[in-house]
Parts: structure tokens; C-alpha cells; sequence
């Protein structure tokens, strides 16, 4: 599969992409999608919260008052649940909220949501570029130039460019990753990829075990 390839004025270069079939044209699989994205929301969940129980708290056992008669509810010590400043009952405590995917199928996940990018012709490629400088203006230009002023893009490159990052970080909807990290949810969350030429090889080696990569 061939995709045109643009510079950062807009522009149609010679050049073409060759996307690999079995990456950005396979027969998606929504429901590994859904997990693979599941997996990356609970990842970032810090997993801190925390209550504290009848142990925890400080405070009389007393009893506060007789068990019978009163024509309330029993109450045992000061630290009840159902007083003001008690206990919490089955609260929440710190865990861990990873879900674990088998490679393969985070692999699965991914090509299925390149392919519905695909499908849709939401994938533009880019010659790779770089700033001389921080400028956020220089960022809004390609965007502008690419029709693509008013949408959430991901910016995908093969190495971490600094100018590059600090130009685009202070407008709204626009985010990069490295080729490398590329991943379901960031995948799904964007209107639209913006790939670097450099980073197709990157995505395809990693897609098809070609390169060695420390799962996320």
C-alpha cells in the first residue's frame, strides 16, 4: 500500500510510502482493541487511594449507648461507620490496577487500529523535519498547512526532537510520540497520524517482531 508523502509546507514530494499490508490492512479485531486500550487507561491509574478502617482510627471503645430502648439505630464504639468522623466500611486501599495483555495481542491491537486509520485516510506522511528553534507559530503553520489546524493530531517520529515537542506542546489538541511507543489508546484518541517517513521502518519492525522492544 503507497501513500503520498508530504513536507511541512503541504506539499506533494516525489516520493511515496510503502505501508506494509499486514500492519495498516488487516482484518481488525475490535475487541482486542478494547482491551489493549483498557489496559493503557489502567495503567495510568495511580492506584493511591486509601480509607481507614475501625483499627486504624483513634478513639474510645466504649459502647455510647444501651443496645436496646433508645429507638435508633444500635451503636457500638465512636469509631462506628455510621457516626460522623467513624471508620469507613469496605473502604478503598492502595492496589495495583495493570492488566495484563500477551504481547501478541497488544501487537493485534495496534494493527487493527492502524488499519482503521487507514481505512478511514487518516494517516498523512510527513518528510522527516526539524526546527532550528522553539516556536510555536512554526507548528501552527504545518498544521495549517495540512488542513489540519482545527484537529487532534499525533505527531509520530522516529527520535525525540526538542524543538519539535516545546513548538507544539501549547496547542490545544496536538500531542507526538516516538515510533517506538506507539500505542492503541494514543492511536484511537487522535483524528488523525502524522507520520514520519523515518518512523514507518520503526512501527513495521516493532509490528512484526523484527525489533527488539520492552513492553510498556
Amino acid at each position: 500500500m503507497e501513500l503520498e508523502v508530504y513536507n511541512i509546507k503541504g506539499e506533494k514530494t516525489a516520493k511515496k510510502a510503502n505501508l506494509a499490508d499486514d500492519i495498516f490492512n488487516i482484518e481488525p479485531n475490535d475487541h482486542v482493541i478494547y482491551l489493549d486500550a483498557k489496559r493503557s487507561l489502567a495503567h495510568k491509574r495511580q492506584g493511591t487511594h486509601s480509607s481507614k478502617e475501625r483499627s486504624q482510627l483513634s478513639g474510645s471503645r466504649r459502647k455510647l449507648q444501651r443496645q436496646k430502648g433508645t429507638g435508633g439505630a444500635r451503636k457500638g464504639d465512636i469509631k462506628s461507620p455510621i457516626l460522623r468522623g467513624g471508620a469507613r466500611a469496605f473502604g478503598p486501599h492502595p492496589h495495583k490496577y495493570n492488566v495484563k495483555l500477551s504481547r501478541k495481542l497488544k501487537v493485534l491491537a495496534r494493527k487493527s487500529a492502524l488499519t482503521y486509520k487507514m481505512k478511514e485516510e487518516k494517516i498523512t506522511v510527513l518528510e522527516d523535519f526539524s526546527f532550528d528553534k522553539v516556536k510555536t507559530k512554526q507548528y501552527a503553520e504545518v498544521l495549517e498547512n495540512l488542513n489540519m489546524k482545527d484537529k487532534k493530531t499525533l505527531l509520530v517520529i522516529h527520535n525525540q526532537d526538542k524543538n519539535v515537542y516545546l513548538s507544539m506542546r501549547n496547542i490545544p489538541g496536538t500531542d507526538s510520540i516516538l515510533a517506538s511507543e506507539l500505542n492503541t489508546y494514543d492511536i484511537l484518541k487522535a483524528q488523525h497520524l502524522l507520520i514520519t517517513e523515518s518512523s514507518i521502518a520503526t512501527i513495521e519492525g516493532i509490528l512484526n517482531n523484527k525489533i527488539a522492544k520492552t513492553e510498556q
